[in-house]
């Protein structure tokens, strides 16, 4: 007995249902997947690539602690108001012309305690101002 009828076909595999499967679950996957946002920044500054300016004998340079202390001129004032800045500004200008205010702010001191600088020396007359930084990795 022979069951063989001449050409036999060989079996496959029908993919269209399987592609068609494949379609629902991406677009299922893309409309109930969320995207995980960052919810704090790590930041460390500042950092900067720059060589450092000589020094000026017309700088006056104010360091701002982490702590929101103030030191200018390498005078601790005891007083953290915006009004002890101006006396401290004032009394260091008053011996030099056109001076250029240096801020060295920790990298943890808060904006305040800058922006009370700034604004001590707003008061002052002082109009140059820069910011000194570390010098940081280059990449």
């Amino acid at each position: 007995m022979n069951f063989r009828h001449g050409n036999r076909e060989e079996p496959e595999i029908n993919l269209i249902p399987f592609i068609d499967i494949l379609l629902v679950v991406l677009i299922f996957l893309m409309l109930t997947t969320t995207f995980s946002q960052a919810t704090a920044l790590q930041v460390n500054l500042p950092v900067a690539n720059a060589e450092p300016p000589p020094q000026s004998p017309t700088e006056i340079v104010v360091t701002v602690g982490p702590d929101g202390r103030y030191v200018v001129d390498n005078r601790v004032l005891d007083a953290h108001g915006v009004d002890a800045l101006v006396a401290a500004l004032r009394a260091s200008q008053a011996s030099r012309n056109d001076s250029l205010l240096v801020i060295q702010a920790d990298a943890a001191a808060s904006h305040q305690s800058v922006i009370n600088v700034m604004d001590a020396a707003r008061q002052v007359g002082l109009v140059q101002i820069t910011f000194a930084t570390q010098h940081g990795e280059r990449r």
